[in-house]
């Protein structure tokens, strides 16, 4: 093979090849601003990222909850947990996009109602 026929193969496959995509972090305590048709509220995030798995804990207007479980991929974060409300089970999913210390999203509250959010994480 000559040097252009290396050099044009190599470009090839380089080019073939989409770069990784960097995973966002989001380690540590997140306060977010959530704002519903039903009202609005200030929870706090505690979150372990391991790869692309992240678990944590919950405490805001729904009580306390260690069973967050989520995932990240590149800059988009989506996590749930279970919530006793008064005596009634809720599910809350969050999704978001995180840029640095910084989020924004959607949050679902089960019979709530859906809104959305704002977060930063705590330094």
């Amino acid at each position: 093979m000559t040097r252009i026929a290396v050099a044009l193969l190599a470009f090839v496959v380089t080019a073939a090849v989409p770069a990784a995509q960097d995973t966002a972090d989001l380690n540590g305590t997140w306060i977010l601003q959530v704002d519903t048709a039903a009202g609005s509220g200030t929870p706090t995030f505690t979150f372990k990222q391991t790869g692309d798995a992240l678990e944590g804990t919950y405490e805001g207007t729904f009580g306390k909850s260690d069973k967050v479980k989520g995932k990240v991929t590149g800059n988009k974060a989506t996590w749930s947990f279970t919530a006793d409300a008064q005596g009634t089970e809720l599910n809350m999913e969050y999704t978001g996009t995180v840029d640095g210390d910084t989020m924004k999203g959607t949050v679902s509250l089960g019979a709530v109602g859906e809104g959305t959010f704002t977060g930063k994480r705590k330094k």
